[in-house]
């Protein structure tokens, strides 16, 4: 499912055995090796289109999702009037699903594609088995849970005590975390209905930092000029989730994983 508005393509490609780098996400490339061969055969490298919906509050999930760098799937509450607003984003240094290892099956959420890109999709049998299997794992992701909670919990406190500036300069460094470039795609619709707020005060915001020199937009695009300058305009919940992403999460790893380098030599 695609919302209004946004692309519609959307296609799956089986990785071989060269595609599938598991240090392409922070948490698959943490994973013991043996974990990582068991998991291989039920991984599938599939397109994550903008707007596309990886799951709806309360359908039980049957996969979850690994953004590989470039993409980025918004968690979003949606009331019953239809508003929205952004409770986190997931990137390449996460998973989307949780609720499934957390044993609840469900999600009062929606799982939105922010940016386009690739995910690695995992089946939801084969993760469970693996975490109910291997104590190393289920620290793992635990600790992602708790990085993802503090996100949730801190954007929860952006909206209610900080502006709509402060709360824009979050969301677009949230993003640049996880993005190669300093371009993103979103018009101000789409942002205001990310932040909960109405568009004229995501108009006026992003006017003001465009006069600042901080960013450039045109026609649904977003220029990051001077990131330091966004740094120094945004409110405290930035660097308090950041730093817990990173307390709590492996680095990202450059070299490739051990199982990936031996497949490479047997090829050659």
């Amino acid at each position: 499912m695609t919302l209004r508005g946004f692309p519609t393509t959307n296609t799956t490609i089986m990785p071989s055995a060269t595609e599938f780098d598991p240090t392409r996400n922070r948490l698959l490339a943490a994973l013991p090796v043996e974990v990582f061969d068991r998991l291989r055969r039920d991984v599938e490298l599939t397109a994550m289109p903008l707007g596309k919906v990886i799951y709806e509050s309360g359908v039980e999930l049957e996969q979850v999702y690994f953004p590989l760098p470039g993409c980025i799937v918004s968690m979003l509450y949606v009331m019953a009037d239809g508003a929205s607003a952004e409770i986190a984003v997931v990137g390449d240094e996460g998973m989307v699903g949780i609720a499934l290892f957390m044993g609840g099956g469900t999600t009062p959420s929606r799982a939105l594609v922010q940016s386009a890109g690739q995910a690695y999709r995992l089946k939801a049998k084969a993760l469970i088995r693996e975490f109910e299997r291997h104590t190393e794992l289920q620290h793992l992701l635990l600790r992602y849970t708790q990085a993802l909670i503090t996100q949730m919990s801190q954007t929860a406190v952006c909206n209610r005590h900080h502006s709509v500036e402060q709360q824009l300069c979050r969301w677009l460094l949230l993003s640049l975390d996880r993005l190669a470039t300093n371009e993103l795609t979103m018009t101000q619709e789409l942002i205001a209905n990310m932040l909960g707020v109405r568009r004229e005060g995501v108009t006026g915001a992003a006017g003001k930092l465009q006069t600042l020199g901080l960013i450039r937009y045109s026609r649904g695009h977003i220029t990051v000029l001077d990131r330091p300058g966004l740094e120094v305009r945004v409110c405290e919940c930035y660097a308090v989730v950041k730093k817990e992403y990173d307390r709590l999460l492996p680095k990202k790893l450059k070299a490739q994983h051990p199982r990936e380098q031996q497949f490479n030599k047997e090829k050659t």
